[in-house]
Protein backbone atom coordinates (compact mmCIF):
# COMPACT_ATOMS: atom_id res chain seq x y z
CA UNK A 1 0.00 0.00 0.00
CA UNK A 2 2.87 2.23 0.47
CA UNK A 3 3.97 2.15 -2.72
CA UNK A 4 0.66 3.20 -3.88
CA UNK A 5 0.84 6.29 -1.68
CA UNK A 6 4.95 7.25 -2.83
CA UNK A 7 2.93 7.05 -6.59
CA UNK A 8 0.19 9.35 -6.22
CA UNK A 9 2.12 11.42 -3.99
CA UNK A 10 5.03 11.48 -6.85
CA UNK A 11 1.86 12.18 -9.55
CA UNK A 12 0.40 14.88 -7.26
CA UNK A 13 3.87 16.44 -7.40
CA UNK A 14 4.53 16.67 -11.53
CA UNK A 15 0.60 17.76 -11.78
CA UNK A 16 1.62 20.41 -9.07
CA UNK A 17 5.16 21.53 -11.22
CA UNK A 18 2.92 21.47 -14.15
CA UNK A 19 -0.01 23.74 -13.01
CA UNK A 20 1.56 26.11 -10.37
CA UNK A 21 5.10 26.64 -12.00
CA UNK A 22 5.89 29.58 -14.43
CA UNK A 23 9.11 28.57 -15.29
CA UNK A 24 9.21 26.17 -18.26
CA UNK A 25 12.27 24.53 -16.72
CA UNK A 26 10.45 23.64 -13.82
CA UNK A 27 7.21 22.27 -15.90
CA UNK A 28 9.41 20.17 -17.87
CA UNK A 29 10.87 18.79 -14.53
CA UNK A 30 7.11 18.46 -13.14
CA UNK A 31 6.21 16.58 -16.99
CA UNK A 32 9.16 14.34 -16.16
CA UNK A 33 8.26 13.16 -12.63
CA UNK A 34 4.58 12.65 -13.96
CA UNK A 35 5.93 10.05 -16.68
CA UNK A 36 7.99 8.46 -13.59
CA UNK A 37 4.88 8.29 -11.39
CA UNK A 38 2.95 6.28 -14.10
CA UNK A 39 5.89 3.79 -15.28
CA UNK A 40 6.08 3.47 -11.43
CA UNK A 41 2.61 2.84 -11.04
CA UNK A 42 3.28 0.33 -14.20
CA UNK A 43 5.89 -1.81 -12.48
CA UNK A 44 4.12 -1.87 -8.77
CA UNK A 45 0.99 -3.43 -10.78
CA UNK A 46 2.65 -6.78 -12.57
CA UNK A 47 4.62 -7.03 -9.13
CA UNK A 48 3.92 -10.46 -7.14
CA UNK A 49 4.93 -11.37 -3.86
CA UNK A 50 6.24 -14.67 -3.37
CA UNK A 51 3.83 -16.75 -0.69
CA UNK A 52 4.34 -16.51 2.63
CA UNK A 53 7.59 -17.65 4.33
CA UNK A 54 9.24 -18.63 0.76
CA UNK A 55 12.02 -16.61 -0.64
CA UNK A 56 11.76 -15.44 -4.42
CA UNK A 57 13.43 -18.31 -6.89
CA UNK A 58 15.24 -18.42 -10.09
CA UNK A 59 12.65 -19.63 -13.12
CA UNK A 60 15.01 -22.87 -13.27
CA UNK A 61 12.07 -25.76 -14.80
CA UNK A 62 12.87 -29.26 -13.81
CA UNK A 63 9.93 -30.84 -12.64
CA UNK A 64 8.14 -30.96 -15.99
CA UNK A 65 4.63 -29.09 -17.04
CA UNK A 66 3.14 -29.13 -12.76
CA UNK A 67 6.37 -26.54 -12.01
CA UNK A 68 5.63 -24.67 -14.60
CA UNK A 69 2.46 -24.13 -13.89
CA UNK A 70 3.13 -23.31 -10.61
CA UNK A 71 6.11 -20.98 -12.13
CA UNK A 72 3.18 -19.51 -14.51
CA UNK A 73 0.57 -18.86 -11.28
CA UNK A 74 3.54 -16.64 -8.90
CA UNK A 75 5.84 -15.39 -11.47
CA UNK A 76 5.84 -11.29 -12.04
CA UNK A 77 3.90 -10.44 -15.23
CA UNK A 78 6.33 -9.83 -18.18
CA UNK A 79 3.73 -7.34 -19.96
CA UNK A 80 3.83 -4.51 -17.83
CA UNK A 81 7.79 -4.52 -17.45
CA UNK A 82 7.39 -4.21 -21.47
CA UNK A 83 5.11 -1.28 -21.54
CA UNK A 84 7.46 0.41 -18.89
CA UNK A 85 10.49 0.03 -21.20
CA UNK A 86 8.91 1.14 -24.34
CA UNK A 87 7.54 4.17 -22.07
CA UNK A 88 11.12 4.91 -20.94
CA UNK A 89 12.10 5.25 -24.44
CA UNK A 90 9.54 7.24 -25.38
CA UNK A 91 9.70 9.40 -22.57
CA UNK A 92 13.38 9.80 -23.31
CA UNK A 93 12.48 11.04 -26.63
CA UNK A 94 9.89 13.64 -25.56
CA UNK A 95 12.04 15.04 -22.93
CA UNK A 96 14.61 15.75 -25.26
CA UNK A 97 12.11 17.24 -27.56
CA UNK A 98 10.82 19.50 -24.81
CA UNK A 99 13.90 20.91 -23.62
CA UNK A 100 15.19 21.45 -27.38
CA UNK A 101 12.16 23.40 -27.69
CA UNK A 102 12.78 25.11 -24.20
CA UNK A 103 16.01 26.02 -25.83
CA UNK A 104 14.79 27.57 -28.91
CA UNK A 105 12.19 29.70 -26.87
CA UNK A 106 14.90 30.85 -24.37
CA UNK A 107 17.57 32.05 -27.43
CA UNK A 108 13.72 33.72 -29.04
CA UNK A 109 12.59 35.23 -25.78
CA UNK A 110 15.71 35.36 -23.52
CA UNK A 111 13.59 34.10 -20.35
CA UNK A 112 12.36 31.19 -19.15
CA UNK A 113 9.22 32.64 -17.52
CA UNK A 114 5.88 31.33 -19.27
CA UNK A 115 4.10 34.69 -18.27
CA UNK A 116 7.11 36.67 -19.60
CA UNK A 117 6.90 34.85 -23.27
CA UNK A 118 2.88 35.68 -23.01
CA UNK A 119 3.50 39.25 -23.20
CA UNK A 120 5.89 39.53 -25.49
CA UNK A 121 4.10 37.85 -28.51
CA UNK A 122 7.01 38.35 -30.72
Amino acid sequence: MVPYMLTFLLLVAGLYAIVAKRNLVKVIVGILILDYAANLLLVLTGYRTPPAGQAPVAPILTGGAAQAQELAATAVDPIPQALVLTSIVIGLSVAALVVALAVRLYEKYGTFDTELMRNLKG
